[in-house]
């Protein structure tokens, strides 16, 4: 059950969204009356300039009011446009994080608690902050070792963000769980497992040292590849709260002008770039899963720079044969493959027709033939592909739509820095090399050792399996011998524990409704 606090500040919430004008801004066609209804008095409640103003720009100033754990909530949703939309996600992936920086004098804390030992020795110079986001604020310092001294960049953890967040998230939570039980038709979209991913990745976020662990790893992964690193960690001055890594004195891919000014080949960085993530998503199973142009940088020597791997993403040796054959069936016009694959994978229930999802699947591929190379985005054909697989009683897939979500990202940067940029023709050489390997005769040889290996490892583990059933088989027999039952008083508790939580959640949903209303009307009449 919920407190009375999750319930206030979800009040709070739900006041905000209606001031500034995001409850108006949002479609309405296919709500119920009553819904349509709240939806008017919501225009009629908000700010007389949330009116006239851009849905991203209400967004934006709506979640610069609730604060930090609302910014991260409305960057995870920019990444789920299967939950809310396309347009929605457009917008929210237009929320900047940045926030105003915190004292010095707390960072030195949070830097001296989490590494125990004083600033001064840490570091031989330490700065004020350049930039601040909703969990972190990054300081220029220098460090002085037996290699000279270097710079390097600080980020700090915001002080008592861990402990908001935490008290948003019960908020979050009991949207999503009303969300499942008064709305059937999202509970294909699993509102609640969204709500556990934000929290693991946020949690994830929060302890700087799996970022270091993420910038080490994608080191290690990427060490021979071309034109492409991530910054050096300075492990000795990591903890929970704080990581250092080596400064990054490059340019920002968002100036294509000093790009350009620079005399770096614009064309080569775009290759380079979408070549450079699907190594990292086909190759190895572990992409930057917010590589936009803020997060990446060109050095002098024109090697592309990604930084701040708070967000990563991986995908399994299934997902990634799921990825290679979809994209293999387009571009060999194989449409019974790529319905196949989906099947195959348990991805679309075996009650539908796999002839029929074909039949679908070609109503996407067909009209790509048609088109120059250059002008076919594999983001937006892997975007139509899930629209599609709804229709299907595809279930969400997170890892496949965070996947999505970054490849839009990923080749929209291309695009900005080549036009034309075929996107087809930069992935081949990755993705045929990989399919080549995969999806042929290698694959064969592959599957045949790691199946030779799991039956070693089940054969190693066959005494133990024998011994377990004998007992389930023991225990089966008792309940059908005994049965399986409960003393009244317990089977009472239950029943009214029901009762009470079904009865809460209807309560619940009509006094945050009524709350806010109120709210807006009692401190801000329409006249």
């Amino acid at each position: 059950m919920a407190s009375l606090g999750t319930y206030l500040r979800l009040m709070r919430a739900g006041f905000i969204l209606v001031r500034e004008g995001v409850i108006s801004s949002l479609p309405a066609d296919e709500l119920p009356a009553p819904a349509k209804f709240g939806h008017r008095v919501a225009g009629l409640l908000a700010r007389r300039k949330a009116r006239t103003a851009e849905r991203t720009d209400r967004l934006a100033r709506a979640v610069e009011r609730l604060g930090p754990s609302w910014v991260k909530l409305g960057q995870f949703l920019a990444t789920r446009p299967d939950v809310v939309g396309a347009e929605i996600a457009d917008d929210l992936s237009g929320l900047q994080d940045r926030m105003a920086t915190f004292p010095e004098a707390l960072a030195r804390a949070e830097i001296e608690a989490s590494l125990g030992r004083p600033v001064n020795e840490l570091y031989s110079r330490f700065d004020p902050p350049i930039a601040a986001a909703s969990i972190a604020q990054v300081h220029p310092a220098e460090v002085t070792d037996g290699n000279g001294t270097r710079k390097v960049a600080v980020k700090v953890v915001r002080p008592g963000v861990r402990q908001r967040f935490r008290r948003d998230l019960e908020a979050f939570y009991l949207v999503s769980e009303l969300q499942e039980r008064f709305i059937p038709s999202s509970r294909r979209l699993r509102p609640v497992e969204i709500t556990k991913t934000l929290e693991q990745t946020t949690r994830i976020e929060m302890d700087l040292r799996l970022e270091a662990a993420a910038l080490s790893e994608m080191a290690d992964n990427t060490r021979d590849d071309p034109g492409f690193r991530v910054p050096a960690v300075d492990w000795e001055r990591t903890g929970r709260d704080v990581v250092t890594m080596e400064w990054i004195d490059g340019i920002k891919m968002s100036d294509v002008s000093g790009l350009k000014a620079a005399g770096h080949d614009l064309d080569q960085l775009a290759d380079t770039l979408i070549q450079s993530f699907l190594r990292h998503t086909l190759r190895d199973g572990f992409f930057h899963a917010d590589m936009h142009q803020g997060n990446l940088f060109v050095d002098p020597a024109g090697m592309i720079v990604a930084v701040d791997m708070g967000i990563v993403s991986r995908l399994g040796k299934k997902e990634r044969r799921f990825l290679a054959e979809i994209l293999y069936g387009f571009i060999t016009r194989d449409y019974r493959r790529v319905a196949d694959v989906h099947f195959e994978a348990g991805y679309v229930p075996a009650r539908h027709d796999p002839a029929s999802f074909a039949q679908a699947i070609r109503a996407i591929g067909e009209p790509i033939h048609g088109q120059p190379a250059e002008t076919i985005s594999m983001a937006r054909l892997l975007t139509l592909l899930f629209e599609v697989t709804e229709l299907f009683d595809m279930e969400t897939r997170p890892e496949l739509v965070m996947l999505q979500k970054t490849m839009v990202v990923v080749e929209g940067v291309s695009r900005t820095l080549n036009p034309r940029f075929n996107m087809w023709k930069a992935a081949e050489p990755v993705v045929g090399d990989w399919i080549r390997d995969n999806l042929g005769p290698k694959r064969i040889a592959v599957d045949i050792r790691e199946g030779a290996i799991a039956a070693f490892k089940l054969a190693e583990q066959l005494p133990d399996l024998a011994a377990r059933t004998e007992r389930f088989s023991q225990e089966v027999g008792e309940m059908a011998e005994n049965g399986l039952r409960f003393d009244p008083a317990t089977s009472e508790a239950i029943g009214k524990a029901e009762a009470r939580h079904t009865r809460s959640g209807r309560v619940a949903l009509w006094i945050i409704a009524a709350a806010a209303v109120w709210m807006a009307l009692a401190f801000h009449p329409i006249w």
